[in-house]
């Protein structure tokens, strides 16, 4: 049998499954021209995850975890699909490519980011860091501490300001077919995903403490010279890379 047949034969689970790809979103539709048209107004840069669907051609019938990067003009620089789903995800979400392991250029400098636990593959961060990123977002579910500690060593690593995002969840807006097990205890908090959104420097510290249990705009000043003065010590695309003894290569 197969394992993931108990799961997905039931009726609830389906019915569910079914509410999240008629909430999904395609990259040409009109959640994200508004998206878009938003970022023109305000003058601003947005990187935000979506549950992606494709109406039609291949890969019609899968999801996928994608990340979004939309520049100050409203233009859509940037369409990132998470290369593999994590343990369960794997029954929701199908494998990305790697078209969209880059950093773009934006008005605050050079974007890039990546999804979770792709933070854990090495060959992907290094794509990352070949593209020069000035800053990186880094979407996690709730940022706990073992995604901050990512979050940290990808800037040091990476010699790049880190947006590290924890999402925002109530247990109340669970589906209710999902609630089962996840009773809270009186006067626990209702949040089953609580944040942990923070801004990291190039050195590993704190530009913003995480924030945990609350909603809150985090907003600071970059000095994008910091990468620079930081370079001094470790390039990890440059001197520190050796490619007379290691060869590194991105198919697409």
């Amino acid at each position: 049998m197969c394992p993931g047949a108990a799961l997905w034969d039931n009726p609830s689970a389906k019915d569910v499954f079914a509410r999240l790809r008629s909430n999904s979103i395609t990259v040409t539709g009109e959640e994200v021209r508004e998206l878009s048209q938003a970022a023109r107004d305000l003058k601003i840069s947005i990187v935000i995850g979506v549950n992606e669907r494709v109406d039609a051609g291949p890969g019609n019938g899968t999801l996928y975890n994608s990340l979004l990067t939309i520049s100050d003009d409203g233009e859509l620089k940037n369409h990132h699909r998470k290369l593999v789903p994590t343990y369960s995800e794997r029954l929701v979400w199908g494998n990305g490519d790697g078209r969209g392991l880059e950093a773009v250029p934006t008005s605050a400098g050079r974007v890039g980011g990546l999804i979770c636990w792709e933070h854990w593959m090495p060959l992907a961060r290094m794509a990352m860091h070949n593209s020069g990123e000035h800053i990186h977002v880094a979407v996690w579910p709730t940022a706990h501490d073992l995604h901050q500690l990512a979050s940290r060593h990808y800037a040091f690593e990476g010699r790049c300001f880190v947006l590290a995002v924890g999402l925002m969840m109530r247990a109340e807006d669970l589906p209710r077919e999902l609630t089962t097990g996840i009773a809270l205890q009186p006067g626990s908090s209702r949040w089953v995903e609580n944040g942990g959104s923070a801004i990291i420097g190039p050195d590993s510290r704190y530009v913003l403490d995480p924030v945990f249990d609350r909603e809150e705009l985090l907003v600071a000043d970059l000095d994008l010279a910091e990468i620079d003065r930081g370079m001094l010590t470790l390039d990890v695309t440059g001197h520190y890379a050796r490619p007379d003894v290691f060869r590194f290569e991105k198919k697409i």
